[in-house]
């Protein structure tokens, strides 16, 4: 079963940004939409996602390994293949 989602990333360093766009397209298979904001010295990107609770999990603990505030939402309902 699939989720849908947000997951929501803060960049307040820019010397990451190159590392963190080459896993996001690794992940683009569950990456529905997305919207960036710059804001002065820093970054908002939000993200809906739709995918296995798994996968999901897989880009937000990659994306809190580097040095970005990553927080998610999942909602509860469930997408049949």
């Amino acid at each position: 079963m699939k989720r849908i989602g947000v997951i929501g990333i803060v960049i307040n360093d820019k010397s990451v940004t190159v590392e963190m766009q080459k896993l996001l397209s690794e992940f683009s298979d569950i990456i529905v939409g997305r919207m960036g904001v710059p804001h002065k010295n820093v970054s908002a990107i939000s993200l809906i996602v739709e995918g296995t609770t798994e996968r999901i999990s897989a880009l937000t603990g990659k994306l809190g390994k580097m040095n970005l505030i990553v927080k998610s939402a999942l909602t509860s309902y469930e997408i049949e293949d």
